[in-house]
């Protein structure tokens, strides 16, 4: 406990930063920033077609849809595949709010299943009670930077499109396949903080299916395909524009570096914590582990919490309540099929410990260090 208390005059750590990763890259972003603006085109242009087929080409999908955040890219993926009012839409309650109400927003039905004790993925095993002639499609989430067990979600719901929110993704893998090729369809977002970040927001769709990459054109510039002003369907304004799309080609070729900084920082609190009573993320259970979160669970986790950042180690909670217990859901339908066993008990366990690319190996040592003092003085 003393040598802890005497670190508490070192700078804080923050459970998230990206502000050394972009001083590593501000020239390139620069350069890409000066293209942009002497280029004198700033919406739809080379850039974003670039990123767009470069981000396919990494994915191993047909095409990528650039639009203008995560929450988008889930909606129109679901209008994409026809889903509307009077459908059902399968996900997981331990998700940013945004998973659920972008089924909402095209006026279906989220329907809530349990997740894994390990992975806090969606539980495949769930999926008989949720199923009905109303699901039309099933959004399992990749959370914290482990994807999903799609195979084993689409031999228990056959025939059911799949949509994957990617969110915590970028980079992961399933048995050797990459996010964003597993499903129909899936959704990354590039909010600044995620493993690929914008300097804004942002958001792509990927897809294997033409018609779908078609569609998805069409929904996010006002309708509209080959003619302008020629309005086919109700469309949206949800372009990704072409500065972030600049930005983002450089962090694409960024990404590997900084999934492999993420998974050496895991490493290190995997063997630091590991004779701790906390419960740590289940590694490369499906696949490659992105570790958009270092996710622990504590049965002390507000006391924990608050020694860490009593002695300068930030922590959060992401998320701290369920999707259906929010307040927005008294107000719009949802369903929850069977019992929420294990998600229900997460709330209030779940601790995010610091996790970034750029932490030295001495400040993850630290916040280790940290963590086992709590409990040796407990």
């Amino acid at each position: 406990m003393a040598d802890v208390s005497q670190k508490t005059n070192l700078p804080p750590i923050p459970v998230e930063s990206i502000h050394r990763y972009h001083l590593k890259i501000r020239d390139q972003l620069r350069t890409a920033f000066e293209e942009v603006l002497e280029g004198d085109r700033f919406t739809l242009g080379v850039q974003l077609a670039e990123f767009e087929r470069e981000f396919a080409t990494y994915c191993g999908t047909f095409s990528a849809v650039g639009v203008s955040s995560g929450t988008t890219a889930l909606t129109l993926g679901l209008r994409a595949l026809g889903v509307g009012p009077g459908d059902e839409v399968i996900t997981v309650p331990n998700t940013y709010v945004a998973t659920a109400f972008a089924i909402t927003y095209v006026g279906a039905t989220p329907v809530f299943v349990d997740v894994d004790p390990d992975t806090f993925n969606l539980d495949p095993s769930t999926l008989a009670d949720a199923l009905s002639e109303k699901t039309k499609a099933i959004i399992p989430v990749h959370m914290y930077g482990q994807c999903a067990d799609v195979d084993a979600i689409r031999a228990a719901a056959p025939g059911i499109p799949i949509l994957e929110d990617a969110a915590h993704a970028h980079g992961a893998d399933l048995r050797g396949k990459s996010a964003g090729s597993l499903g129909e369809l899936a959704a990354f977002s590039f909010y600044p903080t995620k493993v690929m970040g914008a300097l804004g927001d942002g958001g792509i769709t990927a897809t294997s299916n033409a018609e779908l990459d078609a569609k998805l054109r069409q929904l996010r510039y006002m309708g509209q395909t080959t003619t302008k002003h020629d309005h086919e369907i109700l469309g949206y304004q949800e372009r990704l524009d072409e500065m972030q799309a600049a930005f983002l080609r450089v962090k694409l070729g960024q990404l590997a570096s900084q999934v492999e900084g993420r998974r050496r920082v895991a490493a290190i609190y995997d063997e630091r914590l590991s004779a701790t009573p906390l419960a740590l993320p289940a590694k490369d259970v499906t696949g490659k582990h992105v570790y958009y979160m270092y996710t622990v669970l504590s049965d002390e986790r507000e006391a924990l919490r608050t020694f860490l950042i009593d002695h300068g180690v930030g922590a959060q909670v992401v998320y701290p309540r369920l999707v259906n217990e929010q307040g927005a859901y008294r107000d719009h339908p949802y369903r929850v099929a069977g019992e929420l066993k294990v998600a229900s008990t997460l709330p209030e366990r779940i601790l995010n410990l610091p996790m970034w690319a750029e932490l030295t190996d001495d400040e993850v040592h630290r916040v280790a260090s940290t963590v086992v003092a709590f409990y040796e003085g407990s």
